[in-house]
C-alpha cells in the first residue's frame, strides 16, 4: 500500500464515525501528514452546520502545537473535495490556503453542483499541488448515498426484508396487529441499527394495517429515520405507532406512479431509504429496477409452511457478503 492509499485509507476509517448523522453533508475526514510521515493532525465531519473535516483537522493539529510553519511542510489528505462555497460553514478551501499548505491529496471530487472540480481548482489556482483520484471506488462507496442522490436525483434505496427458511415473509393469517418475528433479537438489532444509518424507511398501507409499526431505532444508539407511508386512500388510522412523535412522517400517494414515489423522495431531500414494506411493496421497487441493495435476513429454523411468499432476488443481483446471526443467515447483494 502506498503512502497515499494509507493515509486516504484513515481519512474512510474515521469519516465513517459520522454515518447517520451527517445527513444531509457526505461523510468526510481529513489527516494532516507532517513531512517526516507523522500525522499531526485528524478529523471527521460529524454533523450538518458544525465543522467540516479539514476544520477538525487543522484545529487538531493546532491543539497538538503544530502550526503554519509546519502546514507548509504537511500534506493535507481528504477524502472528499474540499467546498469553495458559503454554506452553514465557511469554505474550507479558502482555509486550506490560508493555513499555508503546499500539498493537497483528494479522493474524489464531490458531485455537488456548488462544488464539482471548483474545490480543487481554488487550491490549485493558490499554487496548491493538488493529487485525486485516490482510493476514488473506496471513497465513492462510503459516500454512495450522497453520490446517488446528487447523480442520480434520488435516493439510494436498499431493499430489506426477513423470510423463513421456506420463503415466507408472513403468515397467512394472525391474531393481533404487530409484528410476526422471524428473525432472532440479534438480527433485530442489526436491522435497527441499519436504520441508524439510513435516512429514511418506507412501507406501505398494508404493512403498517398489519404490523402497527413504529419504524425507530430502539435497539441501537442513533437517529430515527424519517418515516414514509405508501398511501393511496388517505383514511389510515392516525393512532397508529407511525404517527408518533418520534420521527417525522411523510405520506406519498403511490397512484401518481412510481417515478412520482421517487421524485417526491428527492424533493423531501432524503439520501437514502430502507424499503421494510412487504411483499407487494418490495416488488414495486424490483420490478421497476429501482434499488441498489437488498439485506435479506432468513431466520433458518422458522417455517410457516404457507404465507406470503417472499420476494425473487433479482437476476442482476450479486451476493456481497453472507453472515451468519447465530441460527440466522444474513445476506447481502448489489447490482451486479
Amino acid at each position: 500500500m502506498s503512502q497515499h492509499d494509507k493515509f486516504m485509507q484513515r481519512c474512510l476509517d474515521i469519516a465513517s464515525n459520522g454515518l447517520g448523522t451527517t445527513y444531509p453533508n457526505p461523510l468526510v475526514g481529513s489527516v494532516i501528514v507532517g513531512e517526516n510521515g507523522d500525522i499531526l493532525g485528524e478529523g471527521f465531519h460529524y454533523k450538518s452546520g458544525q465543522p467540516h473535516a479539514e476544520v477538525n483537522a487543522i484545529k487538531d493539529a493546532e491543539q497538538r502545537g503544530w502550526n503554519d510553519s509546519a502546514f507548509a511542510k504537511a500534506t493535507l489528505y481528504v477524502n472528499l473535495e474540499p467546498c469553495s462555497h458559503h454554506g452553514k460553514t465557511p469554505p474550507c478551501a479558502d482555509l486550506i490556503v490560508r493555513k499555508g499548505f503546499n500539498k493537497v491529496v483528494v479522493g474524489t471530487l464531490d458531485p455537488h453542483k456548488k462544488v464539482a472540480g471548483r474545490g480543487v481548482q481554488l487550491l490549485r489556482d493558490s499554487n496548491i499541488e493538488v493529487i485525486t483520484d485516490v482510493l476514488v471506488e473506496e471513497c465513492n462507496q462510503l459516500n454512495k448515498r450522497f453520490f446517488t442522490y446528487h447523480k442520480n436525483h434520488r435516493p439510494f434505496i436498499v431493499l430489506k426484508w426477513a423470510q423463513t427458511a421456506d420463503g415466507f415473509i408472513a403468515p397467512v393469517k394472525r391474531d393481533k396487529r404487530e409484528p410476526v418475528w422471524i428473525t432472532n433479537k440479534y438480527s433485530r438489532q442489526l436491522v435497527h441499527k441499519l436504520r441508524a444509518q439510513e435516512q429514511s424507511i418506507l412501507v406501505g398501507t398494508n404493512t403498517l394495517v398489519a404490523d402497527n409499526p413504529s419504524l425507530t431505532v430502539r435497539d441501537w444508539s442513533g437517529i430515527n429515520p424519517t418515516r414514509i407511508v405508501l398511501d393511496a386512500k388517505g383514511n389510515l388510522d392516525v393512532h397508529s405507532n407511525i404517527y408518533n412523535k418520534e420521527a417525522p412522517t411523510i405520506n406519498i400517494d403511490p397512484s401518481n406512479g412510481f417515478e412520482n414515489i421517487i421524485k417526491s423522495l428527492y424533493e423531501h431531500q432524503l439520501q437514502s431509504v430502507i424499503i421494510e414494506g412487504g411483499r407487494k411493496t418490495l416488488d414495486l421497487f424490483i420490478e421497476n429496477d429501482c434499488w441498489d441493495e437488498i439485506h435479506q435476513f432468513m431466520g433458518a429454523k422458522i417455517y410457516f409452511k404457507e404465507g406470503i411468499s417472499a420476494p425473487i432476488i433479482p437476476k442482476n443481483a450479486i451476493m456481497k457478503s453472507r453472515q451468519l446471526i447465530k441460527d440466522d443467515v444474513y445476506k447481502i447483494f448489489s447490482r451486479s
